[in-house]
């Protein structure tokens, strides 16, 4: 009954390696773009669905990296002497006067210092940990230069930026003998170009084989590949040096940070850290680096950036634990990720902070609807009253979503979540319905063949009678609607193959009217005049959840469908309580554990009088005819 946040595509990332003075690369990341003739119709993320799954994620992240990171409880602070390790310090003192030397190439490793048309930015006289001086008092410069783009760096190739920090009349280039000093100079190289993976998917109509794809795209689709590598540029590149003095000490600095604080071998003191920080250069500012492209703008910005501040960047920079399943497996999508980012920079903090508040709230009840689901049906003895049907279909809509997202190659976290939905309906199969190996009849004569029985409280009841005529009607409106949608699909959209058109047809029905697969209970409700039977602990946390939605459905931006599809769950669940209302509950019925709601003696008497009175038989009691044409 909530709302469902799937991500339908996912996309792979090559990011930027970093280079330190060690020569130390960063990996590559990978980003697959989407064509933009999708068949089925995606709702574009909401700021609260965003910020809720990256909490979620967050969580999930931090539990797997502490279980991998596990180590001794206190880390070895002992040289190879077997000595204790002293604290270092670093080597520029606060208040250090300092010179900044950018350098570009297009080598990872520079050495060509007398070139003097590779210095991009010289700054001298900067002073580590001000945070005052500046053109806008805030300790930062800026230099804005548009650079000449080679030939090379046209057809894929690599452009790197070099940054020297040095004190005060010193000089990067290690042949100056008289004015290089290795102490005195903190250094770390970057790659400014970013490749992109570009995944062109070959759609067309299926009735006329024509497509609305640009020709010049399907021809480098033929010469490329359905994958191609494009070289993509962002303007701005922001150096910051942290503004940190804590008396690290080697090989106990915690992770992310041991990455980026790098300790002299000789001294054991360590170098100022100089970060790249390019958080906030979204995906949407990058273009590609083509044969048309003759000038690439660069807007280089240095600023100090506190120590809690580089923690925070650090973390939301660091590599997921599931690198080691494969990059291609397990990716967080770069339109995730901007999407916060606007949420952070667009979005009034005061509706942020109780976004945040709601989004915990909201997990929590998901959480608590997901454990009473199963605590519901594990102890559950009759099934008089439930559909079993309707379980059956949330296998099947299960089963088209899975089959959906492994079509599409969404990322392999999204496809585990949602295949271990599916492994959980077809448990609530075997709690529904009596499941045998049957060995004496073997399918081709070798394996065991499943049979399925209905339970004895299913058939012995009306519910059975009563599921089967809510599913005759149910059809009487999904059939026609299925077969619209069908052909409205076929006629104006395209799709990859006949295959891709069914799973896309069935996912995007699904989504649209998949609601309408929770009225067959409301009948079976209204047919046996009582909800006693109703796991109501569930349904009122995804009730919950629903009215959440409904709050953020009309607070923040979003598509009008999205509204409805809040609005149609509610009346869903406004029927469900006012058949709660007038469906009262009977307290001197007894349940499936043999006790009721009154006195022993109580209920002895109240049955005498209703035996006095000849009651009429009850819906379990009425003959089969009967009940068929009830």
């Amino acid at each position: 009954m909530a709302a469902q946040d799937s991500d339908s595509t996912q996309q792979l990332a090559l990011g930027n390696g970093e280079v330190s003075s060690n020569g130390a690369a960063g990996g590559d990341q990978t980003v697959q773009t989407a064509q933009d003739q999708q068949p089925p119709p995606q709702q574009p993320p909401n700021t609260w669905q965003v910020i809720k799954g990256v909490l979620f994620r967050i969580f999930i992240i931090w539990a797997i990296s502490s279980w991998f990171r596990r180590g001794p409880s206190t880390p070895d602070q002992s040289n190879p002497t077997g000595a204790p390790q002293v604290p270092s310090r670093n080597l520029f003192p606060r208040d250090t006067l300092m010179d900044l030397h950018i350098y570009i190439s297009e080598s990872e490793h520079f050495t060509d210092f007398n070139n003097t048309e590779a210095l991009l930015w010289g700054q001298t006289d900067l002073v580590y940990g001000d945070w005052s001086s500046g053109e806008n008092g805030d300790g930062c410069y800026e230099h804005y230069q548009e650079l000449d783009v080679p030939e090379s760096v046209k057809q894929n190739g690599s452009v790197y930026v070099h940054v020297y920090f040095t004190k005060s009349g010193f000089h990067p280039d290690p042949k100056r003998k008289g004015q290089y000093r290795r102490l005195a100079t903190a250094h770390m190289s970057r790659m400014l170009n970013k490749y992109k993976r570009k995944r062109f998917l070959k759609t067309k109509n299926l009735l006329t084989g024509e497509t609305e794809i640009d020709p010049e795209i399907i021809k480098r689709a033929e010469d490329y590949g359905p994958i191609e590598v494009i070289s993509h540029w962002h303007p701005n590149v922001t150096i910051s040096m942290v503004d940190d003095h804590t008396a690290w000490v080697k090989g106990a600095v915690p992770p992310p940070l041991d990455q980026y604080v790098k300790f002299d071998a000789v001294s054991g003191d360590y170098f100022p850290i100089v970060y790249f920080n390019d958080y906030w250069n979204l995906q949407k500012d990058y273009f590609p680096i083509n044969e048309t492209v003759e000038k690439l703008p660069l807007r280089l910005v240095y600023c100090p950036l506190s120590l809690w501040r580089w923690q925070l960047y650090t973390a939301q920079s660091t590599k997921s634990p599931w690198n080691f399943l494969g990059e291609d497996l397990y990716e967080q999508s770069d339109e995730d990720q901007d999407s916060v980012k606007v949420a952070l920079l667009e979005t009034n903090p005061y509706l942020l902070g109780v976004t945040i508040v709601v989004s915990i709230v909201h997990s929590i009840f998901e959480f608590l609807a997901f454990k009473n689901d199963i605590q519901f049906w594990n102890s559950r003895q009759s099934l008089e009253g439930l559909s079993v049907r309707s379980v059956f279909f949330g296998v099947f809509q299960s089963l088209i979503v899975l089959l959906y997202i492994l079509d599409n190659e969404t990322n392999f976290v999204v496809q585990v979540s949602i295949f271990i939905g599916l492994l959980i309906d077809f448990w609530k199969i075997t709690k529904v319905m009596d499941v045998r190996l049957d060995r004496e009849n073997r399918l081709a004569g070798i394996f065991p063949r499943l049979t399925f029985k209905d339970k004895s409280t299913y058939v012995q009841s009306s519910t059975k009678i009563y599921d089967a005529m809510a599913f005759r009607y149910l059809s009487w409106l999904l059939y026609p609607l299925l077969g619209c949608y069908a052909v409205y699909s076929l006629l104006y959209n395209e799709h990859k193959s006949w295959y891709s058109w069914v799973l896309g047809l069935l996912y995007g029905f699904l989504l649209t009217f998949g609601f309408i697969t929770m009225t067959p209970q409301l009948f079976i409700n209204y047919k046996m005049k009582s909800v006693a039977h109703l796991p109501w602990r569930m349904l009122t946390y995804k009730a919950l959840n629903t009215f959440i939605d409904d709050l953020f459905a009309f607070v923040i931006k979003m598509p009008m469908m999205y509204r409805i599809g809040c609005l149609r769950d509610d009346v869903v669940f406004f029927i469900y309580l006012y058949q709660r209302w007038i469906y009262r509950v009977d307290p001197t019925r007894m349940n499936e554990f043999g006790t009721s709601g009154v006195e022993p003696g109580q209920a002895a008497t109240e049955q005498i009088a209703g035996t006095e009175s000849e009651p009429a038989a009850a819906i379990t009691d009425k003959p089969d005819g009967q009940k068929k044409n009830d």
